[in-house]
């Protein structure tokens, strides 16, 4: 993704660092998933959305995110699937004996 240079990038953060109430991209993405779910209180949420007007990375972020939430449910949609070839052994292992812990 191509970075944003010269006046707007450095009004942007200004804005990040000396508005009131706003949070850093890092706070931002500590919050996502209470986000996604419903569970920031209002006034988080206002400032998570402020974040979000502001900050068009973290708006790219949030959408891959949420993209990826998606993929991942789907993936576990049919329990009986066969695993695909290309998917190395060890890698089945991992994640196997991660979901029995």
């Amino acid at each position: 993704m191509a970075e944003r240079s010269g006046p707007m990038k450095w009004l942007r953060g200004m804005m990040l660092n000396h508005m009131p109430l706003m949070i850093t991209c890092r706070e931002f993405e500590d919050f996502i998933l209470a986000y996604l779910e419903g569970e920031l209180p209002g006034r988080q949420r206002f400032v998570f959305d402020l974040h979000l007007k502001v900050c068009r990375e973290c708006r790219d972020y949030l959408a891959a995110y949420r993209r990826t939430v998606a993929v991942t449910k789907r993936a576990f949609d049919d329990d009986d699937a066969p695993v695909p070839d290309a998917v190395p052994e060890d890698l089945i292992k991992a994640v196997l004996a991660a979901r029995d812990a």
